[in-house]
């Protein structure tokens, strides 16, 4: 997409700021001055914002090469083994993650290549709450370690594993 000279950095700042300011409505109408069309219903009010916030500055900027864009769409497929996921902040080795659930505490321990809880090794932190509640969460945002609304990344297992679960040592 084609830079737009007039908007320089302080005109991308001010835009910014104007967006984060927006309930859903303004975010709504906004979208639709920027892509031409409705945003999509399904997608929620923080999603719609980062979205546009990226439109805003790559139409400003000059947005990704064919070339880039097609490579990161290929990783995006190929999954972990090519794309690691980013290390979660204070989760060294021995880190003890505590998180009460339905009046019971739940403890899970930090090991050098998983996390243990309840004699089982787990591949991830998802695995994890996912054993704990019976039904789908965000590992990492289910134990604390992400703000609220961030975007979730999917649990992702590793080769050799199944259903997320490996052995206890």
């Amino acid at each position: 997409m084609a830079r737009n000279s007039a908007a320089g950095p302080g005109r991308i700042e001010d835009d910014l700021a104007r967006l984060a300011s927006l309930d859903l409505a303004g975010v709504r109408r906004r979208w639709r001055q920027v892509f031409g069309h409705r945003a999509p219903e399904h997608l929620p009010h923080a999603l719609l914002q980062r979205t546009l916030a990226y439109r805003i500055q790559a139409n400003a900027t000059g947005d990704l090469d064919r070339e880039t864009a097609k490579a990161l769409d290929r990783l995006s497929r190929e999954g972990e083994s090519v794309i690691p996921l980013p290390e979660l902040r204070g989760t060294l080795p021995g880190t003890l993650l505590v998180r009460e659930w339905e009046g019971a505490l739940q403890r899970v321990m930090v090991l050098e290549t998983g996390f243990a809880w309840n004699g089982t090794t787990y591949d991830s932190l998802s695995a994890v709450a996912r054993a704990i509640t019976g039904t789908s969460w965000n590992g990492p945002r289910f134990f604390g370690l992400r703000e609220k609304g961030r975007q979730a990344q999917d649990a992702r297992k590793r080769p050799g594993s199944q259903d997320g679960r490996k052995a206890a040592p």
